[in-house]
């Protein structure tokens, strides 16, 4: 039994819907979200080649400061490595943290980058709970915070 399709879909896929399904029902590669920035590559080979063997990995990078930012791409040799892991590993633990695979079209130089405004993943920008293994509290909560400490000091001179 192959393991089916999501519902997710690359917004920034280069070609036409069906360009995509195409793909996606015979690729080889998996993206793999919801990883600590502080997963290795080593780990993720580790927990990953139990379902088959791997062609490589890729690491996201922060666009930025080129550090890991809690995902990477898993490229098998064949389908049936991908499927198993698809079917097995996905939703099970690694750090502590619920892994997340899904198909990918396959890797294009340029993706191992995050996507988000502050270089790394988008869904960290808008993050308002704090998770020490995504770098604490999102981006933009960092930035509110920041601008709210320096408000108070300003404000608190004044009353002086």
């Amino acid at each position: 039994m192959a393991a089916g399709l999501s519902a997710y879909r690359d917004q920034h896929f280069k070609g036409t819907r069906a360009d995509l399904e195409k793909k996606l029902e015979t690729s080889t590669t998996l993206y793999v979200g919801n990883l600590s920035f502080y997963t290795s590559e080593e780990q993720i080979y580790e927990l990953f080649s139990k379902s088959g063997d791997i062609k490589r990995i890729i690491m996201g990078l922060d666009r930025i400061k080129k550090t890991p930012c809690g995902f990477c791409f898993v490229e098998y040799y064949f389908r049936e490595g991908a499927e198993n892991a698809i079917r097995y590993i996905n939703g099970t633990r690694l750090e502590d943290r619920i892994v997340r695979s899904d198909w990918d079209a396959g890797f294009e130089e340029g993706r191992q980058y995050g996507r988000g405004r502050s270089g790394g993943q988008v869904r960290d920008e808008y993050r308002n709970d704090y998770d020490p293994g995504r770098g604490g509290y999102g981006k933009l909560a960092q930035e509110r915070n920041r601008a709210d400490d320096s408000f108070d000091a300003e404000s608190y001179s004044d009353m002086k």
